[in-house]
This record gives C-alpha cells, sequence and structure tokens, in this order.
C-alpha cells in the first residue's frame, strides 16, 4: 500500500527517517538501501549527496545522529542485493506521487520506499500489509496516497 503523512501534529518533524522506520516496525539493518535525491539539515558530512548503495548497518547508525532529510528516497532491497542503477530515484518534482492513480516503486526491485518531500510529508510506496498497519496505529492522519490531492 501507499500513504502520506503530511500536515499532522503527531510527528516531531516529518522526513525523520529513524521515527519513519519505527513506526512501521522496520528495521535498517535488515535491509540493504539505495539512497538518492539526498538533502539534509545537516551537509554534505554527515550523510553525503551522492546516490549510492549503503548497507541496514550504516544507514541505521546514520539514522541515530537525527537527521531531518529535507529530500530524499530510500529504496529497500534484501541484504545483499546489489545491482547498477541507470536511472536514480528522484522525489523533488516527481509527478508520479501527485497523479491520483497507482505508484510503484521507482526501482522495480526495491521491496518498498520511503520518500522525504520538501520537509513537510513522508510518503511510503509499496509497503507490506503489516508496516502499513503498524504505521496507521502511530500516525492516524497518515492516509492512501492514491487519495491524497495535492
Amino acid at each position: 500500500m501507499n500513504l502520506i503523512l503530511e500536515g499532522a501534529d503527531s510527528v516531531r518533524y516529518f522526513t525523520d527517517m529513524g521515527a519513519t522506520l519505527d513506526a512501521l516496525g522496520i528495521c535498517a539493518s535488515d535491509y540493504d538501501w539505495f539512497v538518492s535525491d539526498i538533502e539534509t539539515n545537516v551537509g554534505e558530512d554527515i550523510f553525503g549527496w551522492d546516490d549510492r548503495w549503503i548497507s541496514g548497518r550504516d544507514l541505521q547508525a546514520s539514522l541515530a545522529l537525527g537527521i531531518q532529510f529535507i529530500y530524499g528516497v530510500f529504496s529497500a532491497f534484501p541484504k545483499g542485493y546489489r545491482r547498477t542503477i541507470e536511472v536514480s530515484p528522484g522525489v523533488y518534482d516527481n509527478p508520479d506521487y501527485w497523479s491520483g492513480g497507482a505508484v510503484l516503486t521507482q526501482l522495480p526491485d526495491a521491496l518498498f520506499e520511503v520518500a522525504c518531500w520538501d520537509s513537510s510529508a513522508t510518503i511510503l510506496i509499496g509497503l507490506p500489509e503489516q508496516a502499513t498497519v503498524a504505521f496507521m496505529q502511530r500516525y492516524p492522519a497518515a492516509k492512501r496516497l492514491e487519495l491524497a490531492r495535492r
């Protein structure tokens, strides 16, 4: 399922990936990640600007620093999965999120995708049902992305 959380008073700040994964009941270290279109509140020294593969363990360590992601796409893959990425996923000006139709992960083999949009929304694509239920329980203001209108 695809969800969006925006305009809710229930989050300390949007695009806190650590809090998002916690609400989903997902541990970053259980996956490998392709991260792209990253912009943070801490500059490039801590997280970096380049689109790249990152292990779940390294992502978990980075998230412990309390980074706010202004923009970013986090694509989850089974541990050990790596392939060449021809076109990196993007969140900034991605019209698919606002089409009103079904949205798929930008990398076809991704298990799910978390997108941080302009420090004001968290977009979740292709979530497993258990993660969807957990997130909706934590953040009742979340709604199905297909029903969100811009």
